[in-house]
């Protein structure tokens, strides 16, 4: 049954919550630090140069004709000079600080590092990418592998040393689906840190959902209204909606581009059976999140984020990402249904002559396909609006919220 939504629901959700006063400034159940405030402002009189910390004019002031001061009163200190403007001495600007993110997702390890201004959008400064595939690293009792965890070790060891070498102030390491699902994960990271000295957290599915939901949140603001976000990653897709920067609905499934691979498509390409049965099980496991998406209310704004739908957005048209992640883009769903024909119809080998489609990600897009389609037709989304922030930006943007920019 595909996601119809109920107009009680919208006027439920529509209504502004109780306003908080934070600072002296009325904030709809947002907490927003008070802007550093500019050095005092120095009265100098039109036409005279400013001067830190110059005082008034010595020459007494003239009374202006008809005004008549109190017997005993002295003349209002201001009242005959030149007219006087204000000159406010800029604040010295916040520093910035450069921080690193090293994401070990189910695909690739990424290490991204930005720097960050207090006020402002984290900047890109560099950007790292090792394709260590760890969720087809995983034996068959769900084990990462002896050759896997040395791997990881060692790709671990070089991003912290480019890190070091690029001087980030703040590193974090996160991994998601395939080290989570790991039945050896926490033997894993133990050995990892203490080797590599770097401490891993494993997100949960949830918190996953949530910071991407809040990089996507950022990154359109508050006029994109109730938003849907969706991203497909290796190992899971995960699912976010509401109005605010904390979603009201997240879900986190076991429906990643290449862990569906592996586990639902031998072919190459895949026959007409395997990908039946693949649309079924991808249902079955989005249809429970359809009843919760329901009572949100229908989004103002539905989203993907994430390599696996950008990919599919370009082969059904896109704007080149090259031209800058400003250029809006958007894929249809009528779109993507006839990219997805293509790219099943297709081998693996094949695919990368597709616009968009990289050599490693080639081999999992059939999979990515179908859970797009089934994902934006049971929820009953015509389009969604690629979002160049995803997890690793949303959890550089949740570090910035705690950092000390004095």
């Amino acid at each position: 049954m595909r996601l119809r939504f109920s107009p009680t629901a919208r006027a439920a959700k529509d209504g502004d919550g109780p306003a908080r006063e934070v600072g002296g400034l009325v904030l709809p159940g947002v907490v927003v630090p008070r802007p550093p405030a500019l050095a005092a402002a120095a009265l100098v009189p039109s036409g005279a140069t400013a001067s830190l910390g110059a005082g008034p004019p010595d020459a007494e002031a003239a009374p202006l004709p008809g005004v008549t001061a109190p017997a005993g009163a002295a003349a209002p200190p201001l009242v005959g000079q030149r007219r006087a403007t204000a000159v406010a001495l800029p604040a010295p600007p916040a520093q910035p600080r450069r921080l690193g993110v090293i994401d070990i997702g189910s695909n690739t390890v990424h290490l991204l590092v930005v720097d960050a201004h207090h006020g402002a959008a984290p900047r890109p400064a560099a950007s790292v990418r090792v394709p260590l595939r760890l969720v087809e690293l995983l034996d068959d009792a769900g084990a990462l592998s002896a050759g896997g965890e040395h791997a990881l070790v060692e790709c671990i060891l070089d991003l912290r040393r480019q890190a070091e070498d690029l001087t980030v102030f703040d590193l974090v390491a996160f991994a998601t689906s395939a080290l989570r699902d790991a039945t050896n994960s926490d033997d894993v990271l133990g050995r990892l840190r203490a080797v590599t000295g770097v401490a891993v957290e494993v997100l949960p599915g949830d918190d996953e959902a949530r910071l991407t939901f809040l990089a996507v949140r950022r990154w359109f603001g508050w006029s994109a209204g109730r938003l849907l976000a969706m991203d497909i990653g290796g190992g899971s897709l995960e699912i976010g909606a509401g109005m605010d920067e904390e979603p009201d609905v997240v879900a986190s499934l076991p429906l990643g581009a290449s862990r569906l691979t592996r586990d639902w498509l031998a072919a190459d390409p895949p026959s007409q059976r395997e990908l039946t049965a693949l649309r079924r099980y991808v249902r079955a496991q989005i249809a429970p999140v359809v009843g919760k998406l329901y009572h949100v209310g229908e989004p103002t704004r539905a989203v993907a984020t994430s390599k696996t739908f950008r990919s599919l957005a370009r082969v059904a048209g896109a704007e080149p990402y090259s031209r800058g992640p400003y250029v809006r883009r958007v894929l249809r769903r009528a779109d993507l249904e006839t990219a997805a024909k293509l790219i099943c119809r297709m081998p693996s080998d094949a695919r990368v002559s597709l616009p968009g489609v990289s050599a490693s990600r080639a081999a999992q897009l059939a999979a990515g396909a179908v859970v797009a389609v089934e994902t934006m037709d049971l929820l009953s989304v015509d389009e969604v609006e690629i979002c160049p922030w995803a997890l690793r930006e949303g959890i550089i943007l949740r570090r910035l919220d705690t950092l000390n920019f004095g």
